[in-house]
């Protein structure tokens, strides 16, 4: 193989969500691609399934793509193509193995093999391969498999491995309406792509035999195999959509930067080595080598996805920052009227969230309070705060502190007052700020408070802490009826 003639592909099922362990062997296609000059990465929708054949899932692969980095605009990327438009390719090599007498027609039912073999785990007995069969109903096509002998797949991942001719049954190739399955389509499909690496996940290793005997069949050089390990989790079972978080979409609208998720996919089965963990797609891309890729399974570890993330999104400008988060503040999907948002202040204040976030959509609550009529009022929150003798006390003294049209209304002012205040009432800053800030942003945890308070105003800060107020000396008077 020369370097300038690689084509690699990625042959995706349209099903509605992007599979997290199908954005790692597009990643890893793509390095692959793109490392060579004149290297293409060929993208095949498997659409022949027509309950899955809808336009919107196949838009929604290419967008994932996109997303990760892999771009139509790209001179590596070729496609989209979609296997039923080579169904006319697919009857007639069919046709071509039957003619050569590399397929036979078969009329046996399972009930029929399992009663003949008195074992249903045992395969097909190759009882209709000398019968003659031509065409019929109920006659579906079978390869006929090498008599002895292994197949030798030369897997670039997991070495040498042997399958024995004898334990590969004479498979189905095509149904009885002469339509093809899967194994023999992917070939011919391969075959008239041009298609020399494939490099896909480990449950198409059993798939592999049967296809490389039909690459030969069809007087082709089969590709060079890689399969990449499975991606497990935490209990070290299988990554499932019915279990586990496996869309990559979920992980989009949580605000994980698409930086960051190449980055941990890419690292799912191979290191670069250096040990080094976090670096950009540009420093990778060079380094992988598809050989180096280690063939026990690789753990899908969210907690680490998310850290590698809040690396990420610290390492953005401020400006970048506040451009990343606007998916999130945007009026159809921020918690507040339109019109109480104002950009300057959430520019002033996203530096000092970006320390804090590790996925974009944290944003929101960390932010709310500035934009909301009222804050979000956290109950434990609130209980904690404002216990007898200090919630009241403060909230009062600092109402009384704030109206003081001398006091700066600036953050460094503003905390020397609590401060003053709290000391006043026996309270180091810690326990003196709580109530102040239960009372403003609805929480005991969020963003620095006296930034918070010097871009609230004035007036708003103080109409937040009477109406705390107001709500304790409800609670106080109702506790009081009730006993």
């Amino acid at each position: 193989m020369t370097e300038t003639s690689i084509r690699v592909r990625f042959a995706p099922s349209p099903t509605g969500m992007f599979h997290v362990g199908g954005a790692r062997s597009a990643l890893f296609n793509w390095a692959l691609a793109r490392q060579r000059s004149g290297g293409e990465f060929v993208l095949r929708i498997e659409d022949t399934d027509a309950a899955r054949n809808r336009p919107e899932w196949t838009e929604g692969i290419i967008r994932a793509l996109a997303w990760l980095g892999i771009s139509e605009d790209d001179p590596h990327f070729e496609g989209p193509y979609f296997q039923s438009a080579y169904a006319d390719k697919h009857r007639e090599t069919a046709a071509r193995l039957y003619k050569d007498g590399k397929a036979y027609f078969c009329d046996c039912t399972r009930e029929q093999v399992q009663e003949r073999r008195d074992n249903p785990h045992l395969g097909y007995d190759g009882f209709c391969r000398d019968r003659g069969l031509e065409p019929g109903a109920g006659r579906a096509l079978r390869f006929r498999v090498p008599d002895g002998g292994p197949t030798v797949v030369d897997d670039q991942i997991r070495g040498r491995v042997e399958f024995d001719n004898s334990s590969i049954e004479d498979f189905v190739i095509a149904r009885a309406d002469g339509s093809p399955l899967f194994v023999l389509a992917n070939v011919v499909d391969d075959v008239e792509m041009g298609i020399n690496e494939v490099i896909r996940g480990e449950e198409h290793l059993s798939n592999t035999p049967k296809q490389q005997l039909l690459w030969e069949a069809l007087g082709h050089t089969p590709p060079g195999w890689a399969h990449l390990p499975v991606i497990v989790n935490e209990k070290r079972q299988k990554l499932s959509k019915r279990r586990d978080k496996v869309a990559l979409e979920s992980y989009q609208d949580e605000g994980y930067l698409p930086e960051a998720m190449v980055n941990y996919l890419m690292l799912l089965g191979w290191a670069p080595g250096e040990d080094r963990e976090i670096m950009p797609w540009s420093q990778m891309e060079p380094l992988f080598r598809i050989s180096e890729v280690n063939s026990s399974s690789a753990f899908f570890d969210e907690r680490k996805l998310r850290a590698f993330n809040g690396e990420y999104i610290r390492a953005l400008s401020p400006e970048e920052f506040a451009e990343r988060c606007r998916p999130w503040l945007a009026p159809d999907a921020a918690p507040w009227p339109a019109e109480n948002y104002d950009d300057a202040v959430f520019r002033a204040i996203a530096p000092l969230a970006q320390s804090r976030v590790t996925v974009l959509s944290e944003i929101v609550p960390n932010v709310d309070f500035l934009f909301l009529d009222e804050p979000v009022e956290d109950e434990k929150s609130w209980a904690k705060a404002m216990k007898p003798g200090v919630g009241a006390e403060m909230l009062t003294a600092a109402l009384e502190r704030f109206a003081d049209p001398g006091l700066a209304w600036e953050a460094e002012p503003l905390k020397a007052a609590v401060e003053e205040v709290g000391t006043g009432l026996g309270l180091k800053l810690g326990k003196a700020q709580a109530p102040v800030r239960v009372a403003v942003t609805g929480r005991t945890v969020g963003l620095p408070l006296f930034e918070s308070l010097e871009l609230l105003g004035r007036e708003r800060v103080q109409r937040r802490l009477s109406a705390a107020l107001a709500k304790l000396s409800a609670q106080e008077t109702a506790a009081a009826t009730a006993e």
